[in-house]
This record gives structure tokens, sequence and C-alpha cells, in this order.
């Protein structure tokens, strides 16, 4: 075998392995749809890592990016979510993960820009955020949820998803990681009590850093301990190495609601 006929078996080999893995990381989540009394309805996909009858689990809460609304219950698996099906952080991290689908045209977050172009949280949440916020309620009365250990994080959309949740919703969530999100920065001092990672890609064209780095601030002022990371060579993909992020994910899995 030739050494270029080699690399390309080589290649072809570790894209099947890949695929294959994916598939396997995919399979784990169940496929679930909340509809509530009013006959709206949520479609999301369920991950149960582990299961013991005196046991409770953190909850996970994974909101995907604008690229993967839809109906097909499939998308929002693409980025990030599948890491916590990845056996080494089930096995140290058995948890409920929950990973919600936004339809098209609809989004987490719900901002508006006043006349400074501040983004400020409208007062009343989108559609799939109230769903969403139903679908938690109803996650911690039928599966066994540490209500002490429910995290959320998001990447995008999602990460802007991820700051209206916890500015919504303050004393629900023990810990946030937001990924190239938005929020309301004069609402910081609601949130400055949650344990809260920012990740964000320094050439990211799309949610320029400035925004992320302007929460940080805005958390700081109000005597928060934010932490962030910027990673200097990357643009709006910064979720891909988040998720990888074994310092992450053992620290969120750490946080508890005081």
């Amino acid at each position: 075998m030739t050494k270029s006929k080699f690399y390309l078996v080589a290649i072809l080999v570790l894209f099947t392995s890949f695929g294959l893995l994916n598939a396997q990381s995919s399979s784990l989540f169940s496929y679930e749809e909340y509809i509530n009394t009013e006959g709206d309805s949520l479609k999301y996909r369920q991950l149960i890592s582990d299961f013991a009858i005196e046991t409770k689990y953190p909850l996970v809460v994974f909101l995907h990016g604008s690229g993967e609304r839809g109906n097909d219950n499939e998308a929002q698996l693409k980025w990030g979510v599948k890491n916590f099906a990845i056996s080494e952080i089930m096995s140290h991290y058995p948890c409920i993960v929950i990973a919600p689908q936004c339809p098209e045209g609809m989004s987490w977050g719900n901002f508006y820009r006043d006349s400074t172009k501040t983004k400020l949280l409208k007062p009343e949440p989108s559609k799939p955020m109230k769903l969403l916020i139903e679908l938690i309620d109803k996650t911690i009365k039928n599966l066994p949820v540490d209500t002490n250990r429910i995290y959320i994080t998001g990447l995008s959309m999602g990460g802007a998803g991820t700051f209206d949740a916890i500015t919504r919703h303050p004393d629900l969530f023990a810990a946030a990681v937001p990924v190239c999100g938005l929020g309301d920065t004069t609402k910081a001092s609601e949130i400055s009590h949650i344990p809260i990672w920012i990740f964000q890609g320094a050439k990211d064209s799309s949610v320029n850093a400035v925004i992320s780095q302007q929460m940080v601030n805005a958390l700081t002022h109000a005597g928060a301990y934010p932490d962030y990371t910027q990673y200097p060579e990357t643009g709006h993909f910064s979720w891909i190495a988040t998720y990888s992020d074994k310092m992450m994910m053992n620290w969120l899995f750490n946080q508890r609601n005081k």
C-alpha cells in the first residue's frame, strides 16, 4: 500500500469511527415532547445517564443555537450536548439532561434594543422559554432531580436564552454556562449570586466579544465573581472547546444552590 493510500484509509476509518460514536451518543437521548394544558408543545431530547431509586441527580438544561431551530427533534443535538453522553462524563457525573428544540421563527430569549442600542429583557418570556420552564417543573415532578443542582447552558441564541432564563428565575438554577451569548447587563445584580462561567471566541463576528466582556464587567460591578474564558484564535464556534473542557464539566457539577 502506498503512503497516500494509507493516509486515505486512515482518514476514512477516523471519520467512520467518529460517525459511529456520534450516532451512539445520539441514540442515548430519548425522543420526548412536552404538551401543556393549553395545547402548546415543545419537543425535546432527554438523557438519563444513570438511575437509582434512592439517588437524586443533577439536571442539565441545554439550549441550542439559531441554526438548530425546527421540529425534527434532531438538530438540537448537533453541537455540544452530546459531550454529556460520553462514557467518561456519564460515569463521573451521572445526570439528567434535557435538550429542547426551539421552533422556527422563535427564540429562547426575549430582548429588545433601547435608544442606546442596549439589549434589555422584555417583561414577558418568549413562548419557547415559557414552555421550557414548564418542562423543567414537569421534569422535577416526574424524575429524581436534585433541585439544588439544576444547571443551564447554551450556545449563541442558546447563550442568550441562558441569560434570559437565569434572570427570570434567579433562584431556580445552581449555575449557568452561557457560550457566546448576550444578556441584559442592567439586571446583573439580580443574578450576581449565581455561579456563571462565560465562554467566548475573540474573533467571533456573530456575537462580538465585547458583549460578553460587558456582562462580565456588569456582574463584577454587582459584586459577583464570574468566570470568563476567551479563546484568542476562535470565531463563533467557541462551543466546540467549551463542551470538551473537562475543567468546565468538573466546575459545573460541583455547583449547588446555597
